[in-house]
């Protein structure tokens, strides 16, 4: 959306020398030609690593390496645009834009509402005429007059825009949108003019009476405003999952300080403050419960409605809602470390991304205004040489057609709308999408890859049981004590379980004398004078343990498996003493979400490193038939790239941390999070909240927002290609030459006339629809079923 510059002032441009990913906004871009004219001029800075312009959200992401800011608006300047400091995570900054763009927006709005007023009015009266015989009579020299005192106005305040737009970048030798418009609106008025004022150039040049087109020049500037404005329209409303996240942010806090509550803005909190939260108030920073207990409905940051209960040592975000407790919060995270930020910052960088398909559509608009103007020259030479009378008339209404049919617009809007809209809705259902190709990579994905533990399972092993064999010389509580104290400085799963036990069961732990983690098979320590293995039979077997004591325990391991329970077995002094069994619950909504996935007829494949005998029970509980036993972590990467090998788009689901290579290698890594590190996780795309059926969710949103990219490419290229044509006269020929003269059937006349030309004002409004079309069809991905 442009706006006369003297009419909305800008906020400060940027100064100062900066690295790292920055955003700015872009102020004066129409349509496709623009988003690729302000990209070439930012790469062609010094330093500059990579731009990208998003045409949907008026913004810059730029890669830069030690680059002057006042060389990057320089760039631009020089490009035709203003570039502009990004409000990002400044709120005061924020309003300021919002209410700078409020303020073009209203502007927009009257200038419409004048236009149309008074093409409503010529339009009417012109068509009048043709009704009305008595009004023939009305002099030529007062009603010409007259409609150009009432065009003027249009033409150079409510459509000043389009010629400020076309000078910025024509004064560089380059053409985009406004320059369509302004130059075929130019040509309709000025034509008018010489017909008003000087009528008899145009009678000794065709033998007739001259005709005005005022109607036409307000009527197009009408319908391009109109359609400007409902696009300003639509794109706040493909904004509004972010702005929708930007407002649940706490204004103020409640801080302890020497026993008394100080009520500050939340910006003003720091890191270590003893926040106070009462019943049904939000949490204002993210923290560290110190004090009290309660639930906690986190659903605005994870989609999920249940709340949770907290408790000291718990950790809670801002934004969420304290339900029922009081609670004392040590703040660990403020501002734009906060995890709501964050995703903030997460949602926006993925909307101002670029589909890989979005490639076709930059090639072509890098190349579209000049070819129009070429069709459009052509078109007025040949109809003023070879057409009928009045031919100059004809050529100009033609010309002017197809300039302001043309619309480069819908191009720069097709994927970046659909993006905005999908990626801002994964969000609202907990799914973070990093980036578009993610987001386009996401539908094709046929396999999926779950790691087991903190994926399916709640990645909180419990010991189950404890086993001695007999003669064992140690006591269930013994056994614990020893296996703990070797393990208490392991950071495995199983190993934190069986420290747990080791504390319910309040036994005395110490440290190991000497400690070695053997890989794939356990642990081999020196406790109080004795040798402890702790691990699988491959590790009892090499360390010497006999083999009819290894059968024994073979059997109780077999039997555990079966019940899904991982067990570790036990040797003290090269005998063997016992097992422990481990056991991880299965997630709520596990089977459902995996059984989700196999209504999509993705593969799904569960990765553990658990023995076969367990891990097909757990597989088998939530309905996995297949299943990679016994993998080592380092192992994982080379099994995505086997699962790749056979030919599918493969999804590495894991934990982001042991799992960050598979993550890497897969064609999608979908890392699950808790909330804190969510932003920082490695992969494209990111669950807040460990639900299995949130992949399905993501492969379905993916799904439809593709689609919707390729029917809003698919109506922008089909648009253009018909109407173009059409615009040039070739309803004419078809009337003229196809059907040897008919006339044009009285319903198609308010489009093609009498003689089957397009009329220009249709032109105006069907460019106009084209954009609207776009946005309106990627709107309706937010209310798309994802279930």
């Amino acid at each position: 959306m442009t706006v006369d510059a003297d009419e909305v002032t800008s906020p400060e441009a940027p100064t100062g020398i900066a690295s790292g990913s920055l955003r700015f906004d872009i102020r004066g871009m129409t349509c496709a030609s623009c988003v690729r004219r302000v990209e070439k001029a930012l790469s062609s800075v010094d330093g500059v690593e990579a731009a990208r312009v998003n045409l949907a959200t008026d913004e810059a992401t730029v890669d830069v390496a030690n680059v002057p800011l006042e060389e990057l608006r320089a760039a631009v300047d020089r490009a035709g645009y203003d570039l502009l400091v990004s409000a990002g995570d400044d709120e005061e900054a924020r309003d300021r834009l919002e209410a700078e763009r409020r303020a073009e927006f209203d502007l927009l709005r009257r200038k419409t509402i004048f236009a149309g007023v008074i093409a409503a009015f010529l339009v009417g009266f012109m068509a009048l005429r043709h009704i009305v015989g008595p009004l023939d009579d009305i002099p030529r020299w007062f009603l010409h007059p007259l409609f150009f005192a009432l065009a003027l106005p249009v033409q150079l305040w409510a459509g000043r825009q389009f010629y400020e737009g076309a000078w910025r970048v024509g004064r560089h030798g380059s053409t985009d949108m406004n320059t369509l418009i302004a130059v075929g609106t130019s040509a309709a008025f000025a034509y008018s003019i010489v017909a008003t004022f000087a009528p008899q150039v145009f009678e000794s040049v065709e033998g007739l009476e001259a005709a005005v087109f005022f109607d036409t020049s307000s009527a197009i500037i009408f319908f391009v405003l109109l359609g400007r404005l409902l696009e300003a329209r639509a794109k706040g409303s493909t904004s509004d999952a972010v702005r929708e996240l930007i407002a649940l942010r706490p204004q103020t806090a409640r801080v302890l300080e020497d026993g008394e509550e100080f009520e500050i803005p939340v910006r003003a909190v720091q890191a270590g403050d003893v926040v106070l939260v009462k019943p049904g108030e939000q949490i204002p920073v993210d923290g560290e419960v110190i004090e009290g207990a309660s639930a906690v409905d986190e659903s605005m940051l994870t989609g999920e409605s249940v709340p949770v209960e907290k408790h000291p040592g718990e950790e809670v975000f801002g934004a969420t809602f304290n339900t029922t407790g009081m609670l004392q919060i040590r703040a660990t995270a403020v501002g734009a470390d906060s995890a709501l930020a964050r995703i903030i910052q997460l949602v926006e960088d993925a909307q101002g991304s670029k589909a890989p398909i979005q490639g076709l559509a930059d090639r072509i608009a890098a190349v579209f205004v000049p070819v129009v103007f070429a069709i459009a020259a052509l078109t007025f030479v040949l109809w003023w040489a070879l057409g009928p009378s009045p031919a100059l008339t004809f050529g100009i209404l033609n010309a002017v057609a197809v300039l302001i049919v043309a619309c480069p617009c819908a191009l720069g809007l097709a994927t970046p709308t659909a993006i905005m809209v999908g990626t801002g809705r994964a969000a609202q259902h907990g799914i973070l999408i990093r980036d578009a190709e993610a987001l386009q990579l996401a539908r094709d994905i046929d396999t999926v890859l779950l790691d087991k533990t903190g994926t399916i399972t709640e990645g909180r092993p419990e010991v189950v049981s404890v086993w001695l064999l007999d003669g064992a010389s140690v006591t269930p509580d013994e056994l614990i004590r020893l296996v703990a104290s070797a393990e208490r400085g392991s950071e495995h799963p199983y190993a934190a379980a069986i420290v747990r036990e080791a504390e319910q069961r309040a036994v005395n732990l110490d440290w190991p004398l000497t400690f070695e983690a053997v890989a794939g098979e356990g642990v081999v320590a020196r406790l109080d004078a004795h040798e402890l293995l702790v691990g699988n039979d491959e590790l009892l077997a090499v360390r010497g343990v006999p083999a009819d004591a290894r059968d024994l325990l073979n059997g109780l391991a077999e039997a555990a498996g079966q019940r899904g329970e991982t067990p570790i077995r036990v040797a003290i002094d090269g005998e063997a003493a016992g097992l422990i069994t481990v056991a991880d619950q299965i997630r709520e909504g596990a089977a459902d979400g995996i059984a989700r996935l196999r209504s999509l007829d993705v593969r799904v494949v569960m990765l553990t490193g658990d023995q076969q005998q367990t891990a097909d029970a757990v597989a088998h509980s939530v309905g996995i038939s297949e299943v990679v036993a016994e993998v080592r972590p380092e192992d994982k990467a080379e099994l995505v790239r086997r699962f790749q090998s056979e030919g599918g788009t493969v999804a590495m689901v894991g934990d982001g941390i042991n799992d960050a290579p598979a993550l890497a290698a897969a064609d999608v890594g979908i890392a699950v999070g808790t909330g804190t590190d969510v932003a920082l996780e490695a992969a494209p795309v990111t669950l807040v909240r460990p639900d299995i059926g949130r992949i399905a969710t993501a492969i379905s949103i993916s799904r439809s927002t593709m689609r919707t990219m390729w029917q809003n490419l698919g109506w922008a290229f089909g648009y253009n290609l018909v109407l173009i044509p059409i615009a040039a006269g070739v309803g004419f020929l078809v009337f003229d030459q196809v059907l040897d003269g008919a006339s044009v059937p009285g319903v198609l006349e308010p489009i093609f006339g009498e003689r089957g030309f397009l009329n220009p004002i249709v032109a105006a409004a069907a460019m106009a629809l084209s954009s609207v079309s776009v946005m309106t069809n990627s709107l309706r991905l937010r209310g798309a079923s994802v279930d």
